[in-house]
């Protein structure tokens, strides 16, 4: 699925002023892309991802999938947050099942897509489990299994990641790199973590603080799958950084 997001802006009320979240962004994302979203907190980010979500509407310009408007959520386009907002009062199989329960699919198709899913994101073993004996990065990947679990075409990340130890981070880096290189999913990864967007992205595009526009973008060529330790993270996470810090002094 492409994605497009058309001279769109965001602006908020608030009780005696004004707040402009994002300003006049242009941005297309190609099916199969994977980009990395990256600006200072409070640049809009998570704007762009609820507007692209269908969870907001612009106040003006258009946001656009495949060409049409986005009005409200689909489920070709599941949104995924730092919170791994799991039902605690479902077990993990439970969880990564509860989207196929609501598409009414058949039992048999259902368990064997689980099964596959849980094994994806190796979790057979904690198929029973129950939310609060998981791990941070064990819930991430139940998230993960239960958003591919309806098929999406696009996956909308907003710091998924943000909140685990360097350790489980990547080894979940490495996982999200496998999985999109096998399904070539649409991809919107929203993080303040540089390195994490240099592993990750085919492109990074870098945002001003607010209102969020952006002011640039860099393609990423380094082969896949990619470790925080290869050479050209480090050159390509500083030119990401110069380009923040120069937003920054303006």
């Amino acid at each position: 699925m492409n994605l497009e997001l058309r001279n769109a802006s965001r602006v908020f009320s608030r009780p005696g002023r004004i707040v402009e979240a994002i300003a006049g962004i242009d941005m297309s994302i190609r099916r199969g892309e994977f980009v990395c979203l990256v600006g200072p907190s409070g640049c809009g980010k998570t704007t762009i991802l609820h507007l692209l979500a269908g969870l907001d509407r612009p106040t003006s310009g258009e946001v656009l999938a495949d060409g049409r408007p986005i009005t409200r959520p689909d489920p070709g386009r599941v949104l995924i947050f730092q919170d791994a907002a799991l039902f605690p009062w479902l077990s993990v199989r439970a969880n990564v099942e509860f989207g196929l329960r609501m598409l009414d699919m058949p039992k048999r198709e259902r368990d064997s897509r689980v099964d596959d899913l849980l094994e994806m994101v190796h979790l057979s073993r904690f198929s029973h489990s129950w939310v609060h004996e998981l791990s941070g990065g064990m819930k991430q990947r139940v998230a993960l299994a239960r958003a591919l679990a309806v098929d999406p075409a696009v996956l909308l990340l907003d710091e998924p990641f943000g909140a685990l130890d360097a350790i489980t981070r990547d080894r979940l880096h490495q996982e999200l790199q496998e999985l999109w290189m096998r399904s070539t999913k649409t991809v919107l990864f929203v993080t303040h973590n540089v390195r994490e967007a240099a592993v990750l992205a085919d492109r990074i595009v870098v945002m001003s603080r607010s209102p969020g526009r952006i002011v640039s973008e860099h393609r990423v060529e380094i082969p896949r799958p990619r470790q925080m330790e290869d050479p050209g993270i480090m050159p390509l996470a500083r030119l990401v950084m110069q380009d923040l810090e120069e937003d920054r002094d303006d």
